[in-house]
């Protein structure tokens, strides 16, 4: 479809669910996953000051440089890794077509 890219997300199940996301609405990856329902609580509503949208990075895409509000909140939040991402900061666009993202655990 045109203007979509495919986003896969792990849950914590270990299920993998390929996602499609719009790259024409402005959308984060955090609202993607919560759209299809995934169990991803964005409780700031994507400010970057909750860490419920955690995920890890686990393919071998480029991101943008995080943020110092992400650093500050990855800073707070359980079981982050070297590769853990605030959802909420990863605008959905081309450069994601086929990222491999997984949910961190509940705790946040």
């Amino acid at each position: 479809m045109e203007n979509t890219i495919t986003i896969y997300v792990i849950d914590r199940e270990g299920v993998k669910h390929e996602l499609e996301a719009p790259t024409d609405m402005n959308m984060n990856v955090m609202e993607v996953c919560r759209s299809y329902e995934l169990p991803v609580e964005g409780r700031c509503g994507g400010m970057a000051m909750c860490a419920t949208c955690q995920c890890y990075l686990e393919s071998d895409h480029e991101l943008p440089e995080q943020s110092d509000s992400e650093l500050d909140m990855l800073d707070e939040a359980f079981f982050v890794e070297d590769n853990s991402r605030l959802g909420c900061q990863l605008q959905i666009n081309d450069s994601l077509d086929g990222i491999v993202l997984r949910l961190a655990p509940e705790g946040n």
